[in-house]
């Protein structure tokens, strides 16, 4: 006899909104349209880190093309669970984007500030493309103007953790994208 039972949610998780199987079929249909955009471009998926290295790592995988990584650390929340509004990079690109075929890897667009500023930043560098792919876009009406090409799921405006997305550092390895309590 097989007991179904429902896992216990961890302590400061409220919800679950997006199962694991939802993230990785979406993650996986991605995978499929990006590796159709670039064929045989080999595109430079830079990673915002360090919420987007889970997404990014699975959407790496589901790309059946040649492809190279990188890593930009760019925060404008600290350990806090709103935005301060000021952009920061704390770790920059270790290679010219100049003349490259560039798709940016963002968890997720909440205020649309530091995809913004992080856009703007690249451009200057001069790529041949820019392209920008997100897990999740809160759903809010006061949203910098920033263009995503490329969307896992649209959310409500609540604070999300788990692929990567954490609380005070924490959840980030939660396999699924969980609603956080209020603190």
């Amino acid at each position: 006899m097989t007991v179904n039972v429902s896992p216990r949610l961890p302590d400061g998780i409220e919800r679950v909104l997006l199962s694991e199987s939802q993230i990785q079929r979406r993650v996986a249909e991605l995978g499929v349209e990006l590796a159709a955009y670039y064929g045989n471009r080999k595109p430079l998926l830079v990673g915002v880190l360090t919420g987007a290295y889970v997404f990014m790592a699975d959407l790496s995988r589901a790309m059946d093309i040649e492809l190279d990584v990188e890593f930009m650390a760019v925060s404008s929340y600290g350990l806090a669970t709103s935005t301060s509004g000021a952009v920061r990079i704390l770790k920059d690109l270790d290679t010219a984007i100049e003349g490259r075929e560039v798709l940016i890897v963002e968890d997720i667009v909440d205020s649309g500030l530091t995809l913004s500023y992080l856009l703007d930043v690249l451009r200057r560098r001069n790529p041949r493309d820019i392209r920008v792919v997100a897990l999740l876009k809160k759903t809010r009406t006061d949203v910098a103007p920033v263009a995503i090409d490329y969307l896992g799921f649209e959310i409500p405006d609540e604070f999300v953790v788990g692929c990567g997305l954490d609380a005070g550092r924490r959840f980030r390895n939660l396999p699924y994208i969980a609603v956080a309590l209020a603190s």
